[in-house]
């Protein structure tokens, strides 16, 4: 069997998905292995409103979404019960700990959160209780209930990435973003589920420590993935935040999935430090939110150099500038409409009409191309699966039998790619970024469908042997991979639902550093969906 696989089965499986494509590419460019850009250098306006201003006007002015039926509670809920006194971060905790018992012991169970443990959650949540009694809290965080994906390193949790054989004792240092989190005052409730190892897009992990999450709009289609468990969290009410990580849009996906905001920052923007370096090219860290403002609030919140992470140390200060400017005049939107319209007909037909919406505000559409982007779905494939072969090849020779099957087929074929492809691969990079670059001389972002289709169905031998639908995980990453590719930072929001109930979102993408932007037009547009429906699992923590 193994001899068919390696020479029958991979190769087929390259030649189908035009896998080998690299290799009838004449590239002159050299290669860029890293898309760390550096940052404009930019007249200093003295950031004619500072970032603590434009955080305490969106917290102030989430209000008016009440009047519309149901919605998420979000950061300002929890900051409004807490400073009247209604609730303290102590009552939360509990609620939450009572919840956490409950989702697993439920019909399926949803399988968001796979580590918790009641004392850790105790602890920081009496400690944030004594801060708001002493009126001294420490930032818009204090007392947020947060949870983290299992692919960092959280004390006193097990670092296992999704698998069940790495992370064997508990671990002892946190991630850098852990360790933000602490220090803003936050309340880690645990860490969320993921695909193993990070190697797909539905978030379907049968093995034994993490079983398959569900989707709180429909627990019986997947959540997306890889940062499956964040997403669920949030869109479930258990968290308002929760933080994963973006290299093939795992962080995009599973919020688009589970109807809830996601951010890939630029490359570097956010430190990855102490998560597991699957690969080290095309990984993002970001927030999975129940708003835009929420994701914005995390975001300055995380954003910013860090001297035990390579990447980012020159980036410029992340700001927040314009994001409450009461329209969109002057912002151009670049849009490709060949490659917008491959999608499916109901995400295209709510997309388009939130792109018209945009347009009601002031921006203008500007058609753009955006070249060779078969080249560039090839190229990201290639990049990412190298690097994560590379990194897992002692696991893949001592632990192939403790894989997922998706996971062995998935490192199986990686090691199909050859030195040439990868550089290759780079060289497309350097080209993609060039012509990047170029397009943003003429627009201020690029908005595309987050993802081509609604979260798919999770039949019965998926919680078994797990999902392997390559042609899916090609699909669900159509519109992502050009931004983990070349380091631009994305952010997806919720427009609308198909008409089975499923979540729609649309992307924008922005030039490397500038998530302020992608922050504005988000804003305006979670506005276009003119009620948010009521996930079939949802757990109200303040009530």
């Amino acid at each position: 069997m193994q001899a068919f696989g390696q020479f029958l089965l991979l190769p087929l499986l390259v030649r189908m998905h035009n896998l080998s494509l690299m290799r009838s590419l004449d590239i002159c460019e050299d290669p860029t292995f890293i898309p760390e850009v550096a940052a404009e250098v930019t007249e200093d306006k003295s950031e004619a409103k500072s970032t603590s201003d434009i955080m305490k006007q969106l917290i102030d002015a989430r209000s008016d979404s009440a009047s519309k039926g149901f919605s998420f509670k979000g950061i300002k809920d929890y900051l409004d019960c807490y400073r009247s006194g209604k609730l303290t971060p102590s009552q939360v905790a509990k609620n939450i700990i009572a919840t956490l018992e409950d989702c697993d012991k439920s019909t399926p169970p949803l399988r968001a959160i796979v580590q918790w443990d009641r004392e850790q959650i105790m602890l920081m949540a009496e400690a944030s209780t004594a801060r708001y009694r002493n009126k001294c809290t420490l930032s818009h965080l204090d007392g947020i209930p947060v949870c983290l994906k299992e692919e960092f390193k959280v004390v006193p949790y097990h670092h296992r990435v999704g698998t069940v054989f790495l992370g064997t004792e508990p671990e002892t240092e946190d991630a850098t973003v852990a360790k933000k989190l602490r220090e803003a005052g936050a309340v880690i409730i645990g860490v969320s589920n993921m695909h193993e190892l990070g190697t797909g897009t539905t978030g379907c992990n049968p093995n034994r420590y993490h079983k398959i999450p569900r989707n709180p709009y429909k627990p019986n289609h997947f959540t997306g993935g890889s940062s499956s468990g964040s997403a669920a969290a949030v869109a479930a009410g258990l968290c308002p935040v929760g933080i994963g990580t973006d290299g093939g849009g795992s962080v995009r996906i599973p919020a688009s999935f589970c109807g809830v905001v996601g951010l890939k920052g630029t490359f570097g923007r956010i430190s990855c430090h102490g998560s597991y370096p699957l690969s080290y090219s095309t990984v993002s860290v970001g927030p999975i939110c129940t708003s835009v403002a929420d994701a914005a609030i995390v975001y300055s919140i995380l954003a910013e150099p860090d001297p035990l992470y390579p990447y980012g140390l020159k980036q410029p200060k992340a700001t927040l500038s314009d994001m409450c400017a009461p329209d969109l005049k002057g912002l151009k939107l670049g849009v490709d409409w060949t490659f917008f319209k491959a999608c499916d007909a109901e995400v295209l037909t709510i997309c388009e009409k939130a792109v018209e919406y945009l347009q009601s505000l002031g921006a203008s559409v500007v058609e753009v191309s955006l070249p060779e982007m078969e080249e560039v779905k090839i190229a990201h494939v290639i990049c990412i699966l190298s690097e994560m072969r590379d990194m897992l090849q002692p696991d893949f020779n001592k632990h192939f039998q403790e894989m997922n099957l998706e996971t062995r087929a998935t490192l199986a074929l990686a090691s199909q790619f050859t030195a040439l492809d990868y550089i290759t691969a780079n060289r497309q990079r350097t080209r993609s970024m060039r012509f990047l670059r170029e397009i943003f001389t003429t627009v201020n972002c690029i908005v595309t469908p987050a993802v081509a289709s609604t979260a798919p169905r999770i039949h019965e031998s998926d919680l078994l042997t797990g999902s392997n639908d390559t042609s899916f995980i090609v699909q669900s990453m159509r519109f992502m991979q050009l931004a983990n590719l070349t380091g631009i930072p994305g952010l997806v929001v919720p427009v609308g639902y198909s008409t089975a109930g499923l979540p729609i979102s649309l992307q924008v993408m922005g030039k490397w550093w500038d998530e302020a932007v992608l922050l504005r037009i988000g804003l305006k547009l979670e506005q276009f969906r003119n009620q948010t429906k009521k996930p079939s699992i949802y757990y109200d923590i303040l009530a």
